[in-house]
């Protein structure tokens, strides 16, 4: 591991970590090596408005995710906090009856689930449970 000390061992805590860090610098936009699940995970998070886009692009050779940040009117994050749930040694499974709301309504959850990777209130309309990866508000 040169030069990047990523958390290897958890690559959805790695990202999550720095979008917060790249939120807290103001910065407009990071990169993070990119995977099928951090693409669903920031989908969500365009979909869901908290981020501007994203799209995949290569730096020195590797393929990462570019994820554009998005500031509210006075320049604040529009993410307040992104909290890990279920990690490679304590996975979080939630049934479907047990995905509560986030913040009060205010925020979303991200799982995984048998019908793809999707937020809390979609997997309660979907009918479906599956792993509760991160909370975001």
């Amino acid at each position: 591991m040169k030069g990047n000390h990523m958390n290897l061992t958890d690559p959805v805590a790695d990202f999550l970590t720095r979008i917060r860090n790249a939120h807290r610098a103001k910065h407009q936009k990071l990169d993070a090596p990119a995977s099928k699940l951090k693409s669903e995970i920031a989908r969500i998070l365009k979909e869901e408005g908290y981020i501007a886009n994203y799209k995949p692009a290569e730096e020195d050779g590797m393929k990462v995710i570019r994820v554009y940040l998005k500031y509210g009117p006075n320049n604040e994050p529009v993410i307040r906090d992104l909290k890990r749930i279920s990690r490679p040694g304590c996975r979080v499974y939630l049934g479907k009856d047990e995905i509560k709301r986030v913040q009060g309504g205010l925020g979303i959850s991200i799982m995984t689930t048998p019908k793809g990777v999707m937020t809390g209130r979609q997997a309660r309309r979907e009918n479906v449970g599956g792993e509760i990866l991160a909370e975001v508000w």
